[in-house]
């Protein structure tokens, strides 16, 4: 078989594994969800090498895992790993860098680690901003909102409130 034809097919089976895992992850069945998230990573690795999105890809959906379950510390060296592997291979302001970042700045903000989480959440939005339009539903108002979110949790009302307003007018827009 070809290899590009093989790459192809590993690529779909890695895959249909992230759509399987993401949906038992839904269900609440987290370990096999944790289960297939490996597998999906392992072939990344070995067939695309560990540096490919790929592989990024399947980092970030294990620490997301590992993230909820509330394993703050296994989940931050796979966000990192991630975050490292998006910025090498699209640049510091690709989108995927910026969801990274969002992921990472949660796991600290749901750790208490505000000030940790907060340059990542700015760095975030200051992506998310430059590279989609202001008004993106799916993006920048999240960034919007869970930096709003940590400033409040800071005390620091002042700056959560125009994020907060923002943000509604985003939805009003939209809605």
């Amino acid at each position: 078989m070809a290899l590009a034809r093989r790459m192809e097919l590993e690529s779909e089976k890695v895959g249909l594994l992230l759509k399987k895992a993401v949906y038992l992850y839904h269900k609440g069945d987290h370990e096999s969800a944790k289960q297939l998230f490996e597998r999906a990573l392992a072939i990344s690795e070995k067939v695309f090498g560990k540096e490919h999105p790929s592989v990024a890809n399947s980092l970030n959906n294990l620490a997301e895992l590992y993230r909820v379950q509330g394993n703050y510390e296994q989940a931050k060296p796979l966000y990192e790993r991630a975050l490292a592997i998006y910025e090498k291979v699209h640049g510091k302001e690709h989108p995927s860098v910026a969801t990274s970042l969002n992921n990472l700045a949660e796991s600290y903000s749901n750790q208490g680690e505000y000030e940790k989480a907060k340059p990542l959440h700015e760095r975030a939005l200051a992506i998310r901003e430059k590279v989609f339009n202001e008004d993106h539903p799916d993006d920048v108002l999240e960034s919007l909102v869970n930096l709003a979110f940590l400033y409040d949790k800071q005390g620091d009302s002042e700056k959560a409130e125009p994020l907060f307003e923002r943000s509604l007018k985003i939805l009003n827009k939209l809605f």
